[in-house]
């Protein structure tokens, strides 16, 4: 029986008493994978805010439950602890932190995993995803191109084995090679059981991929869901041509 992981009931959202979501409803259960596409400021990437817990997101309506458990007021180390994973659509430099040590507090910290056995399971990760292991020397993203930051986060996420993953764009400012990669990590972990949450503009990283359902994002409303012909309609014709009414998506 597939249980219910995740879901968002009439998800009302303020930022700086702008409000940018305005009913939002979905459910996703246990090892699925949805996508949320959708134009420029249609409350994409607030809505994965949220539900990771961004204190500047201020739910005015509506809940959000995680795993049978109602997390809309929980602090994001709750939500990431209960198995919540986000990863950013810009991550940030952090100057003097390396990537090893980060990782090594990171799995500490949600996993329970001393650093010893960290460093192991960190360099032994690398290495099964085919990436550069003189990245884990550096510091956190700083000189990182978008294509390197993009793929520090899958490996972030690999690591941690979360529930849910939360992709915020992970194709945009990557070029074609890294795009192949991350695609590859997410079915990797997909396939593993984990929950997936994908945000995008565009349709290419799906080529990759096999989403169980993708809902449009409009003006802060999911105005409809279906599969991935709602792609294809989006790419022949542009989000203009879904509405919401039936007739559009069967266009």
């Amino acid at each position: 029986m597939v249980m219910l992981m995740l879901k968002v009931e009439n998800l009302h959202v303020n930022v700086a008493e702008k409000e940018i979501l305005r009913g939002v409803d979905f459910e996703l259960a246990s090892g699925e994978l949805h996508v949320v596409m959708g134009p420029n400021g249609s409350g994409k990437s607030t809505l994965a805010l949220t539900i990771a817990g961004h204190p500047r997101y201020t739910v005015t309506k509506g809940r959000i439950i995680f795993d049978g458990e109602e997390v809309t007021r929980a602090k994001p180390e709750e939500r990431a602890r209960k198995g919540i994973f986000l990863s950013f659509q810009h991550p940030v430099e952090v100057e003097g932190v390396k990537v090893i040590n980060f990782f090594q507090r990171t799995l500490k910290n949600l996993r329970g995993i001393e650093e010893v056995e960290a460093y192991d399971m960190i360099f032994k990760a690398v290495e099964e995803l085919g990436f550069e292991g003189s990245m884990l020397s550096r510091e956190l993203n700083v000189g990182f191109s978008g294509g390197e930051r993009k793929k520090l986060e899958m490996l972030q996420a690999y690591l941690v084995k979360p529930k849910l993953l939360i992709l915020d764009e992970p194709d945009s400012g990557v070029d074609v090679d890294s795009l192949k990669v991350i695609a590859g990590v997410i079915a990797r972990l997909h396939k593993e059981g984990t929950g997936i949450l994908l945000i995008t503009h565009y349709g290419r990283i799906l080529e990759y991929l096999n989403p169980q359902r993708v809902h449009v994002l409009k003006e802060g409303r999911l105005v409809v869901s279906g599969g991935m012909e709602l792609v294809k309609l989006i790419e022949e014709k542009g989000f203009a041509a879904v509405n919401g009414d039936e007739t559009a998506v069967k266009a």
